[in-house]
């Protein structure tokens, strides 16, 4: 088998009402970067279960630990104040729109 093309590279997290532990299966390297971290400091309530040669993690953490954070848009009105922000703290915006400080 193959490497996984990034679309088959998944995140998934799942977890029900009736228990009190989240599962969480990713390829992403900034998760499992986070996840490694907290386990380490948090074994009590973050285990890795799995490894994967293809490259995937799956841990099982304490649910009450999770969050899912939805950001909502910035109106143009913050936009502004962040490029103005920006130009005084010398930050430079790169091709694409990314900005590097």
């Amino acid at each position: 088998m193959g490497k996984p093309s990034k679309y088959e590279k998944e995140t998934i997290v799942n977890f029900n009402e009736g228990e009190k532990e989240a599962s969480i299966y990713t390829f992403n390297a900034d998760l499992k970067r986070r996840l490694a971290e907290f386990s380490k400091k948090y074994p009590l309530l973050c285990r890795l279960e799995k490894s994967t040669l293809e490259g995937s993690v799956a841990y099982v953490l304490d649910k009450s630990r999770l969050s899912i954070r939805l950001v909502p848009p910035y109106s143009e009105e913050r936009r502004a104040a962040a490029r103005a922000y920006a130009k005084e703290h010398g930050f430079k915006s790169l091709p694409g729109g990314k900005d590097i400080a």
